[in-house]
């Protein structure tokens, strides 16, 4: 008897051998699963998207449209990726050099959103529940709850696990709008409070 599929794959999506994908994820149209990677549970891979070997995709993750996910990337659990948003896996390409031997690793921290049409150069981490707006060009590591935008990307404030603003009282507390959890910030850096 043939092992039952538990996610659900478009006919036009070509997934290749040695990969393993969790129960009820989908992927969609001409998307690419290549071998030895890793997508876990309830993701959702948009149309015309690549994951390339050795990549790690965490739970509840959703890759949107046109997205090429190269071998470094990790991905933890509940990362959104947007639309056309772009990663690198070498920082020095040329066609005529191969370089295989020198990917760096990238890596998404569990919430973290990135916004369409964003280029994450390799060899960043972007932290847990961090927002990289639209268009970012990431080239340096980004803080957990930090908020950044713009070519090179600059922090311009922090955001909630729900992606909302945080305002900050002269305490250091913040509230988000929708969830009402409570954020601290002390040193430079944000965590929820208890």
């Amino acid at each position: 008897m043939g092992k039952i599929k538990r996610f659900f794959s478009h006919e036009t999506s070509i997934i290749d051998d040695g990969c393993i994908i969790g129960e009820r994820t989908k992927i969609w149209h001409f998307s690419h699963i290549m071998p030895d990677c890793i997508i876990g549970d309830d993701c959702n891979i948009g149309q015309n998207v690549v994951v390339s070997p050795k990549v790690v995709l965490g739970n509840n993750v959703k890759v949107q449209n046109n997205v090429s996910i190269y071998t470094g990337v990790f991905c933890e659990d509940d990362v959104f990726l947007g639309p056309s948003m772009v990663f690198t896996n070498v920082i020095n390409p040329r066609s005529a050099i191969k370089r295989q031997n020198e990917f760096q690793v990238t890596n998404v921290k569990r919430g973290a959103s990135i916004g369409a049409n964003a280029t994450i150069v390799c060899g960043n981490t972007i932290g847990e529940y961090a927002f990289v707006g639209a268009g970012a060009v990431v080239t340096k590591n980004v803080l957990p709850y930090a908020l950044v935008v713009g070519n090179p990307s600059q922090q311009i404030g922090w955001v909630s696990e729900f992606g909302h603003r945080l305002i900050f009282d002269k305490n250091g507390i913040a509230e988000c709008v929708e969830s009402g959890d409570k954020y601290i910030k002390n040193n430079g850096l944000v965590d929820k409070m208890n």
